[in-house]
């Protein structure tokens, strides 16, 4: 389909492009620090999708019997893969886990226990990136149907604590939907705080886009609507947090990336 070889075009020159200026930018130290992410385009009723890391991005969606269903659109990208192990390994970088935390595979470099990367594939990160961290991203494509209701993007802070059943059950549930992406990361936060008590809470932000084009009723239009909030950890541990529920302008494309 040469529309979808167009936008996978595009994802990686965007992409591209954007790890090039990270790498240049004089005031960010992005040796051993960087970053996921993920991108949808919506254009009519066509989605297109990449993602770097482990950020994500879900779907709501009624299932034949009329039953609110969490369709997941796109694949984190862990070391543990086997096509990332494999590229990670020929580069002559390292995957393994710790012993206190088995369950999370890293990247490390070939001649040292650092800097255990979580993830195969970010922006920044430019300490491995000779050992197979790469910012290329996976691009998918999905038709949307009149069963589809909402998209959820969310960082990886989200996904660590809440599965995609509970994200689909907090935003199809929440009172408004201007307030679904603040509501989702105080859930997040409320969890961390139950499963990781002594832990340094993980950045979370969250983009939940209605595909009926409405948000509440004083927004009652034919636009494209979303929500957006984002809570992340200052240097001293404390959270910060922000959110923007909005209308957009009407457009037959929306462009969204966490």
């Amino acid at each position: 389909m040469l529309v979808n070889s167009m936008w996978r075009e595009a994802f990686m020159k965007a992409y591209k492009a954007m790890d090039k200026e990270l790498r240049s930018h004089p005031n960010l130290d992005c040796f051993c620090s960087g970053s996921t992410a993920v991108t949808i385009v919506k254009q009519g009723s066509n989605l297109f999708m990449s993602n770097i890391g482990d950020s994500r991005a879900i779907m709501g969606s009624k299932d034949s019997n009329d039953s609110m269903v969490a369709i997941q659109l796109t694949i984190d990208l862990k070391p543990d893969l086997p096509k990332e192990a494999e590229r990670i390994k020929r580069c002559k970088g390292r995957v393994f886990a710790l012993q206190d935390e088995p369950e999370v595979p890293r990247v490390w470099l070939p001649f040292d226990d650092a800097p255990g990367l979580a993830m195969a594939r970010a922006f920044g990160d430019f300490c491995l990136k000779d050992y197979g961290v790469i910012s290329i991203p996976e691009f998918s494509y999905r038709l949307l149907t009149d069963k589809d209701e909402f998209i959820v993007l969310a960082s990886d802070g989200v996904w660590d604590v809440l599965s995609n059943e509970e994200v689909v059950e907090i935003v199809s549930t929440a009172l408004t939907r201007a307030s679904t992406a603040r509501v989702l990361v105080d859930s997040a936060a409320r969890e961390w705080k139950l499963k990781y008590p002594t832990s340094k809470m993980d950045d979370c932000a969250v983009v939940c886009l209605f595909l009926d084009g409405k948000m509440d009723v004083e927004f009652d239009c034919d636009e494209q609507c979303y929500s957006s909030a984002t809570i992340q950890s200052n240097h001293s541990g404390n959270p910060v947090e922000s959110d923007n529920g909005q209308t957009a302008e009407p457009s037959l494309q929306r462009n969204f990336t966490v």
